[in-house]
């Protein structure tokens, strides 16, 4: 199996939406962006299924070895092998890759945040610079872009922590601010508990609203000189809009169930946003 394959068969076997934003890229591009997700995706399993944090801050320190090794030229994973011929074209630096398991390590040490301030500093590790890498990988000419890209990473995350407030919690973990569960007269000890209430509602109703703002505020940050090149992100947040379009009319059920768009669903949204040239309308949530 080459590096490549590799990479491929990790970003099929995930189900994860980002596979559908890279279905229509040119073969060199696609081969990047695939392999950038491959490495997100075995640094974010090493948190997700070594249950010891200590065993999981050496395998994540392993792989920091990975990285100085692939800048020195030297890389031997099939991760870091798939990189290296996109380092310099890609413009994928070495900070960002690191700065990506610095975000992964705060999962070992901190499972809830004080405010929104500290969670946009954990999104931004996570999936901020995911997207300021992304853009690069498909092709920007001004850089206003990565401002848009890092404020889309930000709402696809809010968005990833919406939906999986259960599955969280199951782990032990509270990505809602807590000040925000104060302002709602949420308890931790109820999320924990899968207990579902009308004031979980409206903390939640609340949540979607502030990723909705994060949706619309990023795209109307994207030059209309890079719409184009950038459908691939675009594809991301109509499909990742849809999921929480699909959450709020569902009356936020996310304790209990894990809510997702069928494959079919998300091929038809990726292909209608490719189609359209990346022109992209968000429904609105539903009323109150």
């Amino acid at each position: 199996m080459t590096p490549d394959q590799y990479c491929q068969d990790k970003a099929a076997k995930s189900g994860s939406s980002f596979y559908y934003s890279f279905l229509f890229l040119p073969p060199e591009r696609r081969r990047a962006i695939t392999a950038l997700y491959a490495f997100c995706r075995e640094v974010d399993d090493v948190v997700d299924e070594v249950s010891d944090p200590s065993i999981a801050r050496i395998k994540l320190a392993w792989w920091r070895t990975q990285i100085e090794a692939l800048y020195e030229g030297k890389p031997d994973h099939p991760v870091t092998r798939a990189l290296q011929p996109h380092l310099t074209t890609c413009h994928i630096g070495k900070p960002q890759l690191l700065a990506i398991i610095d975000g992964m390590e705060m999962d070992l040490t901190q499972n809830r945040y004080l405010d929104y301030a500290g969670l946009t500093k954990y999104c931004w590790h996570v999936a901020g610079v995911v997207g300021e890498l992304s853009a690069s990988i498909f092709g920007h000419t001004d850089e206003a872009t990565l401002e848009y890209a890092r404020q889309l990473g930000l709402a696809l995350q809010l968005t990833n922590i919406i939906r999986d407030v259960g599955d969280d919690a199951r782990r032990g973990r509270i990505y809602l601010p807590i000040n925000d569960l104060q302002q709602f007269n949420v308890k931790a000890s109820e999320i924990l508990n899968a207990q579902h209430t009308e004031n979980f509602t409206r903390l939640m109703r609340f949540q979607a609203e502030r990723a909705d703002g994060v949706y619309r505020h990023a795209i109307s940050l994207l030059p209309e000189a890079d719409r184009r090149a950038q459908r691939p992100g675009l594809i991301m947040a109509a499909i990742y809009h849809a999921v929480l379009v699909e959450i709020d009319r569902d009356g936020y059920p996310v304790l209990q169930q894990r809510i997702s768009l069928t494959p079919l669903r998300k091929l038809w949204i990726a292909w209608k946003t490719w189609v359209r040239g990346g022109r992209v309308t968000l429904p609105p949530l539903s009323r109150p």
